[in-house]
């Protein structure tokens, strides 16, 4: 079998912080990732991964605010980073079995090979959430 060639890839969506913000983010990103040549298991885990961080950039951010996806994808690694104008600083949190949401960041801590936050530059307000998957075979 014949491994589909990856190509780097820079590149940002930016979306409303309502609803649809997560399922329009998944979408683009997955289709991203796709056209670069990362597919099957490590596509789906960056679609999942994304659609948790840009819920929570909704949730937690300003109502009215944009969310920004940023996708990165190098040799052997795909990098998805998700900013918001909302300040505080997100927790893993290990939730009842029973409870509706807080398990989004317990995932990313899961499935990335690494993940965390920063400031966004330029004195922009908020912060960046982002997560790093291993691509290498």
């Amino acid at each position: 079998m014949r491994r589909q060639q990856r190509l780097s890839v820079d590149d940002e969506v930016v979306v409303r912080a309502e609803r649809s913000a997560p399922r329009a983010a998944r979408h683009w990103v997955m289709r991203t990732v796709a056209e670069a040549g990362v597919t099957g298991a490590s596509n789906q885990v960056v679609e999942l991964l994304t659609g948790e961080l840009v819920s929570n950039a909704v949730v937690h951010g300003p109502a009215d605010g944009l969310v920004h996806v940023r996708v990165s994808i190098g040799p052997g690694f795909v990098r998805v980073g998700v900013s918001d104008d909302g300040g505080g600083r997100p927790t893993v949190t290990h939730p009842e079995p029973t409870a509706p949401s807080g398990r989004g960041l317990a995932l990313v801590e899961a499935l990335a090979e690494s993940w965390g936050t920063t400031a966004r530059p330029d004195g922009h307000p908020g912060k960046t959430v982002w997560f790093e998957l291993d691509l290498t075979d």
